[in-house]
């Protein structure tokens, strides 16, 4: 009754104008009196730069929310109702060598897939558990909304080793796919809806519907199979489909497929892409800078359009949505990251997927797919392993189950290639991976 109290770690995020516009568009529906953005000390001059401008825009728009700011995590955490995460462990320094570290063995190097992906999980996940921890002291009945990446490996991890039961993990690929289809079908994007299963950066959709009739067949013959496919992201080159092998699998990839089914193409390009522009770490880097110069700007006080630019278009709407939709017991369908309980057979109940769910004030109900196609059942087994596999290496320690979990992952060649891989990138963030090495040292 007395509205919201909302905290955002990683408030000094770029990406924190866009939750903030999201909060400002449905303050009427949802309520959030008070927003904390909270971030390390290192990350403090950029969490005072996004909080003057976050305060800004809740002055423009005259609504009653109160924006702090702090790098006291636990003093934050005090009686929240909903905590979003958006952080990234070691900046963007960590993703630039997660990215061109595997370029040197000639494997793909991403943030979030591959050997990059692991080693963000490995320094994400410890953090992200103490978050919980703390959430289980502080704020018991706190919704725990994940947007860190990798966000199906954190939200397995917190799934099976926190005591916390309200978690869920959102990406913005889904909404991003949804809204790409409308985009190339000219048309609101209400209108289309897309039954979605799989795992995070690794999901599919099943069919895709307009206005309630099933255009998959006609979508994959029209638009997919062309030179450019027309769902795509920012932060992935778009090098287009094979033709009969889109028309073949029969249903929609997410751009993050091209990874594993365009692999080579995929490593070519960033190699190249390395030589010229740089990683993507250090072309965000340089959008970051730029960002943040902007939102010095007294005189601003909305979210600026260079935003875009950064990738995470649409994480204001998947985030506030979501919240919005849990708050007010909406019922209304959307893709997250939650307990499987049975939707996809053949994958652990208590694993997480990414799936179409009924969205309730006691959370996502995920919507029953059963068996996965078998033609990309296999890759999304795959995934999940190493997902499990990663998740216990973060939290334990152990060398050769970091090592199991790099070997198994598809983008990495051989058990020998994976054990260089975990030697360097290991030594290479050290500083953000005491569980591998207090041990050692000791």
């Amino acid at each position: 009754m007395n509205g919201i109290k909302m905290v955002t770690i990683g408030g000094g995020s770029s990406y924190t104008p866009e939750l903030v516009e999201g909060l400002i568009k449905r303050h009427a529906q949802l309520p959030v009196r008070e927003l904390w953005l909270v971030d390390i000390p290192a990350g403090e001059e950029k969490l005072n730069i996004v909080g003057a401008l976050a305060k800004r825009m809740v002055e423009k728009a005259g609504i009653p929310l109160d924006i702090h700011l702090s790098i006291d995590r636990r003093a934050a955490l005090q009686d929240a109702d909903f905590v979003t995460t958006q952080f990234r462990v070691g900046l963007l320094d960590a993703r630039a060598k997660d990215e061109g570290i595997p370029l040197k063995y000639d494997v793909i190097g991403q943030e979030t897939n591959g050997p990059g992906g692991l080693l963000k999980g490995l320094r994400t996940i410890p953090v992200i558990l103490n978050i919980a921890k703390d959430m289980a002291e502080l704020c018991p009945d706190a919704w725990l909304i994940n947007f860190t990446n990798p966000a199906g490996m954190v939200t397995e991890a917190i799934l099976r080793y926190s005591r916390l039961n309200k978690v869920v993990g959102l990406c913005n690929v889904p909404i991003g796919m949804r809204m790409g289809i409308a985009k190339m079908l000219g048309v609101e994007a209400d209108r289309i809806h897309i039954d979605f299963a799989g795992l995070n950066h690794m999901v599919f959709g099943l069919n895709v519907y307009l206005d309630g009739d099933n255009i998959t067949e006609k979508l994959v013959d029209d638009y997919l199979s062309g030179e450019q496919s027309g769902v795509s992201m920012r932060n992935i080159v778009d090098l287009g489909w094979e033709p009969d092998f889109i028309k073949g699998l029969n249903i929609l990839p997410c751009p993050y497929h091209r990874y594993y089914y365009q692999t080579e193409r995929m490593l070519q390009e960033e190699k190249e892409a390395a030589k010229t522009a740089g990683t993507r770490a250090q072309v965000v880097q340089q959008l970051e800078s730029d960002l943040f110069e902007l939102y010095k700007d007294p005189d601003l006080n909305v979210k600026p359009p260079q935003l875009e630019k950064r990738g995470g278009a649409y994480y204001s709407d998947a985030a506030c949505s979501l919240i919005d939709s849990i708050y007010n017991d909406r019922g209304d369908i959307q893709p997250v990251n939650t307990r499987n309980n049975g939707a996809i057979k053949g994958i652990p109940e208590d694993s997480a997927v990414e799936v179409n769910c009924v969205i309730t004030k006691d959370g996502p109900k995920p919507i029953t797919v059963g068996e996965l196609p078998v033609a990309v059942n296999g890759l999304v087994q795959q995934i999940k392993s190493f997902e499990r596999v990663a998740a216990e290496a973060a939290v334990t320690g152990d060398y050769q189950t970091a090592l199991v979990a790099m070997t198994i992952n598809p983008l990495v060649p051989s058990d020998r290639v994976a054990k260089q891989l975990l030697d360097e990138m290991l030594e290479a963030h050290r500083e953000h991976l005491p569980q591998f090495f207090e041990k050692v040292e000791a």
